[in-house]
């Protein structure tokens, strides 16, 4: 078994949000991309919650991402595992949240996508938190069938409360 890396984080200058997952799956690694396996529901839960347009291209997933103050990390770095499920995650090494998280203190909110990515999140990062940050465990984005299933509109409703921490900014920008 191949020891596995997670990517660099998509963050722009002043992020709001930083939505973190536990390790990237097979398919995405190959990809090179963020939710890279197109049965994943994260970019669709994306462009319904920010109201935009599906993108193209995974450039302009990413500028969407970001233009939306919004930033995207993995709380595991390396780690072992056969196959993509989280359950199969060994040896796993984590990111260093907390160390991004001081190189950009507008960020107010941790959004953990699945169960994983929390526990993962709770186990190494928080004892290392210097600030008070916002944390919510919100349902998976993965195709997977898990624990707690939810509806797919479940699931945007659930991830729907990320946009209250970039409403502000939206409206500053509507009046300016």
């Amino acid at each position: 078994m191949d020891k596995l890396q997670s990517f660099a984080p998509v963050i722009d200058n002043k992020p709001r949000v930083l939505i973190v997952g536990s390790m990237p799956s097979i398919k995405s690694l190959e990809e090179q991309e963020y939710y890279g396996n197109p049965r994943n529901h994260f970019w669709s839960i994306m462009y319904r919650i920010l109201e935009e347009k599906p993108c193209e291209t995974y450039a302009e997933k990413i500028h969407l991402i970001k233009k939306n103050y919004i930033a995207l990390w993995d709380t595991i770095g390396y780690c072992y595992r056969q196959g993509s499920l989280d359950m199969y995650i060994e040896e796993e090494e984590p990111n260093d949240i907390a160390g991004l998280l001081k190189e950009y203190p507008t960020i107010q909110l941790i959004a953990c996508n699945g169960t994983k990515a929390y526990q993962m999140y709770k186990k190494f990062i928080t004892p290392l938190l210097q600030q008070e940050i916002d944390v919510i465990k919100l349902p998976s984005t993965s195709p997977v069938p898990g624990k707690y299933n939810k509806t797919f509109e479940e699931k945007i409703e659930s991830w729907r409360v990320i946009t209250n921490y970039l409403d502000d900014i939206k409206s500053y920008e509507e009046e300016i």
